[in-house]
């Protein structure tokens, strides 16, 4: 069993919920590699103290990452932080040797996400991915399946997005995504943007332009004193784009969105695919159900409701009647991330975590979408 030592750098919620993944990494099956935590770092020293709680292994707690990337017992980072030192922190982790997962959007700018790409280019032997979960729900495993198997037959239509509603609240306390100089101009787009692009980027399908409507709709918040300060950064966003299938060309329209203010909607991922031959879709607001529909010519048209069980990418002890959660999506995303550092390869297209190629498409994707939404304009991507 090859052990790869981890260092968390940030340790808010994702982190923790990292830090759960590995406590019960015995609940896969068959894996010739598991993670250990053994470095944690936070500016807030408070925030560490779970993981030296949690787990024996933890060695070393400083509120100084740079000491992290010193650490010779260290193989690989985690890095939560805000978008504004990604530039810093990732290259910084790349130069020190050490394989990285790092959160989205990799780089507050595109300049920023460029400088980023430029130093993974002079260290091809760090394994760098970046954070997102939505493809390892089974549904969405296996509508990746159904893509590859070309069951759509010609692509017709793709709607993919994230809503939530965690901003609906407008006396909720300003936070740092709220603030230009910390979360970038993309705002909901650089925040929650990469979620609803996995997937259609690891089908082949680049937008190849965009008309933008982004949406700042609670413009003043709260600071911590009670005072009310500018809330800067777009809340919603929703992209029109021209999409083609890499196998034929066909073009066809593809729609993504991202919002922090949706009535109704807790934290819901969907996606959809609208083809010749059939359809399928599913939304995270029933996480077990994928929904198909077949045809042929001139036959009658019915969707399929299909409750899936524990069918996950990665074996577990979990039986095939149980329900799958959030906290198993995120361990099949350390799942596959390890699986590709150890393998060289992901287990399969849909089975993999995003590249760096493709963290920097969503950032010429956002800043045309900045563009278009500027001048009400179809940016070229």
């Amino acid at each position: 069993m090859k052990v790869y030592r981890f260092g968390i750098i940030g340790c808010g919620l994702m982190g923790r919920e990292f830090g759960s993944a590995v406590a019960r990494w015995c609940h896969l099956t068959g894996l010739e590699f598991r993670p250990e935590i053994v470095a944690v770092c936070d500016a807030n020293p408070a925030m560490m103290g779970w993981f030296q709680d949690s787990f024996a292994s933890v060695a070393q707690a400083t509120t100084d990452y740079h000491e992290v990337l010193a650490n010779p017992a260290v193989d690989c980072i985690y890095c939560a932080v805000p978008h504004n030192l990604h530039e810093q922190f990732y290259c910084d982790i790349v130069r020190a040797g050490k394989h990285l997962l790092g959160e989205k959007p990799f780089g507050i700018d595109l300049a920023a996400n460029a400088a980023i790409n430029a130093c993974l280019a002079e260290h091809p032997e760090v394994f760098v991915r970046c954070s997102s979960e939505f493809p390892f729900f089974p549904p969405m495993q296996r509508l990746g399946r159904m893509i590859e198997e070309r069951a759509f037959g010609q692509v017709i239509e793709v709607n993919s997005g994230f809503l939530h509603s965690s901003d609906l609240n407008p006396m909720k306390t300003i936070n740092w995504k709220r603030m230009i100089a910390v979360n970038g101009e993309y705002g909901c787009l650089g925040d929650l943007g990469m979620h609803p692009c996995h997937m259609p980027f690891k089908a082949g399908w680049y937008p190849r332009n965009v008309r933008a409507i982004l949406s700042n709709i609670v413009t003043e918040r709260p600071d911590k004193s009670g005072a009310m300060v500018p809330c800067e950064t777009w809340d919603n966003g929703t992209l029109l784009c021209e999409a083609a299938d890499p196998e034929t060309g066909d073009v066809f329209p593809l729609t993504i969105k991202t919002q922090r203010i949706a009535p109704g909607e807790t934290d819901t991922w969907y996606f959809e695919v609208k083809g010749t031959r059939g359809c399928g879709r599913w939304s995270s607001t029933n996480p077990r159900r994928i929904e198909v529909l077949s045809y042929t010519p001139g036959g009658d048209q019915a969707w399929q409701q299909i409750d899936m069980g524990w069918e996950a990418s990665f074996p577990g002890i979990t039986g095939g009647i149980f329900e799958f959660g959030f906290t198993d999506c995120i361990q099949q995303m350390w799942a596959a991330f390890l699986h590709e550092l150890h393998h060289g390869q992901p287990k399969s297209r849909f089975a993999a975590c995003v590249t760096p190629a493709e963290v920097a498409y969503t950032h010429r994707l956002f800043t045309a979408a900045l563009r278009s939404q500027a001048h009400a304009t179809t940016e070229p991507v």
